[in-house]
């Protein structure tokens, strides 16, 4: 199908779908009721990117404030969010992942608003609804970032903040085949698209059909494009897949954490 007769959206919405059902993704695996246990007495952490926990001063006081988990379902961190004492929303594309928040809520006795839609399109949330935005690695799969930024400013607070994960774009320039089998080879110019940087029969072969797909913002997108929506970034780190099996993490991080608060 060509690229410009791609819906992407309902495309990731069915892949992330039937992860959920194969369950072999990590991120599609819900909270124990040990672990919202432990999050109720105050004992919890939760990542924006593949290892390294965001610190716990980036949230502030959770009791009472009202949190958007953005494109942030699979019941692992809005749960956490409301068993602190949050007021939770989470939005995500897939019903299969917001499935697995209702899972957890209905368990363990957690009040979690579930909306299905795009995380480039809030307008079902009034101007300043939310005080905290948690929006983790799934920007990467939507082919324009700065819509997202700029759907988020909308809707935050004047001070509220959004704590977002995103990828490297260097990540994309390699040849993922090759990455896959430890080697590095620099392929593709950046930004990179699923939709133009590889063929369709390509992303099959390496992927199949249950994988999303993706597409490699750059820096200027991801965080000039948080600057020129009107945020003001005020905390950074970079990550690492943590697997030996990645060999980009013998060189540099693959991912970036920021924090940003909206300045009016």
């Amino acid at each position: 199908m060509p690229a410009d007769e791609m819906d992407v959206r309902a495309y990731n919405r069915r892949a992330w779908d039937s992860q959920v059902t194969s369950g072999n993704n990590p991120w599609t695996i819900p909270l124990t009721s040990e672990q919202i246990a432990r999050a109720r007495e105050g004992e919890w952490q939760v990542v924006l990117t593949p290892t390294t926990p965001v610190p716990r001063d980036w949230f502030g006081d959770l009791v009472g404030a009202r949190v958007l988990g953005l494109a942030s379902a699979g019941g692992q961190q809005c749960p956490i969010f409301a068993a602190a004492g949050a007021k939770v929303t989470v939005l995500d594309n897939s019903p299969g992942q917001l499935g697995r928040d209702r899972e957890v809520a209905e368990r363990d006795g957690l009040d979690i608003e579930c909306i299905e839609g795009d995380m480039a399109d809030l307008h079902m949330f009034a101007d300043n609804s939310f005080d905290l935005i948690f929006h983790p690695c799934s920007n990467c799969f939507v082919p324009d970032v700065r819509p997202v930024w700029k759907e988020a400013h909308r809707v935050l607070r004047s001070g509220g903040a959004i704590l977002s994960g995103f990828a490297n774009p260097a990540m994309y320039m390699f040849d993922d085949a090759k990455m896959q089998r430890g080697e590095l080879e620099v392929r593709h110019v950046l930004p990179y698209s699923d939709l133009t940087s590889i063929s369709r029969e390509e992303h099959l072969e390496l992927y199949g059909k249950d994988e999303p797909l993706s597409f490699g913002h750059t820096l200027t997108d991801q965080i000039g494009g948080q600057v020129d929506a009107g945020l003001a970034i005020t905390g950074f780190f970079e990550d690492r897949w943590g697997s030996d099996k990645q060999p980009l993490d013998k060189f540099t991080a693959s991912f970036i954490a920021t924090r940003a608060i909206k300045l009016a």
